[in-house]
Parts: structure tokens; sequence; C-alpha cells
């Protein structure tokens, strides 16, 4: 089933008024109606995002995909929109996995079901060209999903270690109960809210859109994201050690202060800005030619539809998206 022909050669810098206003408006009802059948997904998701500190992030995210979508506008403004049928089984997949979601209590799969639901009606209304074109904004979209809760209590032993060890090595006595550490200051230990998740999702989240915005080779891109989660987890396990430390000489609810204070605003900064720093330091390419054209876009659109796989899943798919939805408004 391949896709309708997108025209080329629009003169204008951007997405002009007449071949976009209609599919646009069609987008944006899809999107209301998606948002009002996942509506308790997003309800929760926004909770996380305002009231928890580790997900509050995931408001600057919105924002970036804003700026990345803005960035691709002059490829935008050559091709015209298009419906791409085939995209209404990635609405189907996100349907599904938010239903099952929903249903079993599984949250994570709720969320990324009903993220996915979205992106799937921006293939299919726009069409898989302009799909293509702004293929790194819409895989952004990920990072709306609130994620890291899995992996703090292997965060915590991490950070327990790497703060024993170097409690050791700096001459302080120190004897390690699972996350318990007692020293001559008193004891210590690794709570949730110090096993650096915070720190670790935004840095990927960061490191991810670097990589992709300044990097054309996979290797640099894989080079920064490992650094990145590795340069995370051992500056939560050294942040740990300072509060120690520090406690040492002047008590553990003091030293407390001091890890709020110089965590929260100088360490957390100063991270951020070595990471970016050396990441600058090795760009290949400006932000605004991350990305596909829009002549590679629709080769490879066209390649895409040609597959002779496409149209029976694209009907399996379908069919599941609409069974789905109607099971959906009826319970």
């Amino acid at each position: 089933m391949p896709p309708e022909s997108a025209a080329l050669g629009h003169s204008s810098n951007y997405p002009g008024a007449g071949p976009w206003l209609r599919p646009v408006l069609w987008l944006g009802a899809a999107s209301c109606l998606l948002f009002a059948l996942t509506s308790q997904a997003w309800r929760e998701m926004a909770h996380q995002w305002w009231n928890i500190d580790t997900y509050a992030h995931i408001l600057l995210v919105p924002p970036i995909i804003a700026w990345l979508t803005w960035l691709r506008r002059h490829e935008l403004s050559r091709l015209a929109p298009c419906r791409w049928w085939p995209g209404l089984a990635v609405i189907g997949a996100g349907l599904s996995m938010w239903l099952i979601g929903t249903e079993s209590g599984l949250n994570l799969l709720a969320h990324a079901g009903a993220v996915l639901a979205l992106q799937g009606a921006v293939l299919t209304i726009l069409g898989l060209p302009i799909g293509l074109i702004l293929a790194f904004p819409l895989c952004f979209a990920v990072f709306l999903v609130p994620f890291g809760d899995e992996i703090i209590p292997f965060l915590q032993n991490v950070t327990a270690r790497i703060a024993v060890a170097l409690t050791h090595a700096s001459g302080v006595p120190a004897v390690a109960h699972g996350l318990f550490i007692d020293t001559p200051a008193g004891r210590f230990v690794v709570a949730e809210e110090c096993s650096g998740v915070k720190f670790l999702i935004a840095m990927v989240a960061l490191a991810t859109l670097v990589a992709w915005t300044a990097f054309r080779s996979w290797q640099r891109r894989l080079v920064l994201l490992v650094a990145a989660v590795s340069i995370s987890i051992l500056a939560n396990g050294v942040r740990a050690w300072a509060t120690i430390f520090v406690a040492q000489f002047v008590g553990a609810r003091r030293a407390g202060g001091f890890d709020h204070i110089v965590y929260g605003w100088v360490f957390f900064g100063l991270v951020i800005a070595i990471v970016l720093g050396c990441a600058w330091r090795f760009a290949e390419r400006d932000p605004a030619d991350a990305g596909w054209t829009a002549e590679q876009a629709e080769r490879l659109a066209s390649t895409i539809a040609g597959h002779p796989a496409l149209p029976a899943t694209t009907t399996l798919l379908t069919a599941i998206a609409f069974a789905f939805a109607v099971f959906a408004l009826l319970v």
C-alpha cells in the first residue's frame, strides 16, 4: 500500500497554510480524541511530572520537542502532508499497550501506549515522509513516559558500594551493612532519594538529545550515552561519599544540608556543564542539520511502502486498533 505522493518544491521556508491547514486540524482533532480516550494515563503522567522531583525534568520535554520540530521547518515546507493508512497499525499497537497496561495495573505500559498512539496519529495523518523528517522529535517523545523506579534498588546498592570504597580510600573507617554505612560520625543510609535516579534519567535524556543533534557517527553517539550513564552513577557515588566525609568534621545534620545545597544546585550543574562541554568539543554538525532531508525521506518512505509484508500487517493491526478503540469506549 504505497503512500500518496508528497509534493516537493514549495518555495516557502515554512509549511504553507494551503496544504497543511486541513491535515493539522485533523491531527488536532485526532489528538484530542486520543487524549480523551487515554485521559487516565495522561493525568497520571502529568501528576508525576509536576509533583515528583524525579520526573520534574519531563516538563522540559514538550518544549524540546517543539524546538526540534521548529529546526525541521525548512524540510517540512518542501512536502505536503498525505495520509498514510499503515500508521493506524501504530495507533493500534499503542492502544493495545495502553489497554493491557490499564487492565493489568502496569502503569509504565499504559503510559507508553498512550504516547505511542499519538505518534501513530502523526504518521497516519501527516504521512510517512513527514514522519521520517520528524523521526527524532517523535522518538524523543518517549521521554514523556515516567520511568526509572525499577532501577532504584540497583542504583542504591551501587551508590553504597562507591561511597564505602571512597570512604575507606579517604582514611575514614566505615562498615557497610547493605544500604547502611556506619562511621565514627554516625550511621548513614542510601535512601531511595539518594539513589541518583533523578540525575541519571535527566542525563540520559540530555545525552540522547545531544547525541542525535550534534553527531553523525553512531559510535560517538554510543560513547556519549555510555559516558553520560557512567558519569551520572559515579557522580552520585562521589556525592554520597562527600556527605559522609564532611560529616566527620561538621556532624551528620550539617552535612545533610551541605549535600542538599551542593548536589542540588552546584554539583549537578557542574557535571552537566562538563558533559555538554566535552560533547560540544567533538560536535560534527549543527542541530538544524540533524535528520533526513525531504528527498531522503521520500526515497525511504517509498522503500518502506513497497515492502511485500506491509499490506497484510497493516490490515491486521488496523483491525486490532479499531477493536480496541471500540472495546475501550464500551468499558
